[in-house]
């Protein structure tokens, strides 16, 4: 299986992947990798809905979306893989999934965080898994869709004194 893009994104699927990243890529499947969605019947049913045809959508842990990119069987498929959190980035990582840089498009605001751009919103345990993705030598960069500016995610990080 080939990860054509990695992309943390609070909401998962939405119109910004089914319709764009979709066809900018020409991916035949999307991997939603969250234990709280694979887990959540009512949230899993909504998020294969969003999927368009005939790209495929799927809901898993992270652990299995793991076991599935390793799997001999999906090796013809380009995939989009969704993350929740930039935690459950490493922990793909850990897990042997293969990538160079993640796409951090929406991390939706909550009490605590730190707004680092339009779009995204820091915890002190988000940029930590950034510093270690960073470390490995993984790439993050900000871009909501495909025409729109990307700009490298460190920066943003530095600018605010989280890093």
């Amino acid at each position: 299986m080939k990860v054509k893009l990695m992309r943390i994104d609070s909401r998962l699927v939405h119109g910004q992947i089914a319709n764009n990243w979709v066809n900018f890529l020409g991916v035949n499947t999307i991997i939603c990798a969250s234990d709280a969605a694979a887990n959540d019947e009512l949230r899993k049913t909504l998020l294969l809905q969003v999927g368009s045809a005939p790209t495929k959508t799927h809901v898993l842990t992270v652990a299995k979306a793991a076991r599935v990119f390793k799997n001999p069987k999906y090796d013809t498929m380009d995939s989009i893989f969704i993350v929740e959190t930039p935690a459950d980035v490493v922990r793909l990582l850990d897990e042997g999934v293969e990538f160079d840089e993640v796409n951090v498009g929406g991390m939706t605001f909550k009490q605590g965080q730190t707004q680092i751009s339009k779009a995204v919103s820091v915890f002190p345990e988000d940029v930590e898994a950034f510093q270690e993705l960073e470390r490995r030598g993984i790439k993050t960069y900000l871009q909501q869709i495909p025409g729109s500016e990307r700009s490298d995610l460190m920066p943003a990080l530095k600018a605010k004194g989280l890093v």
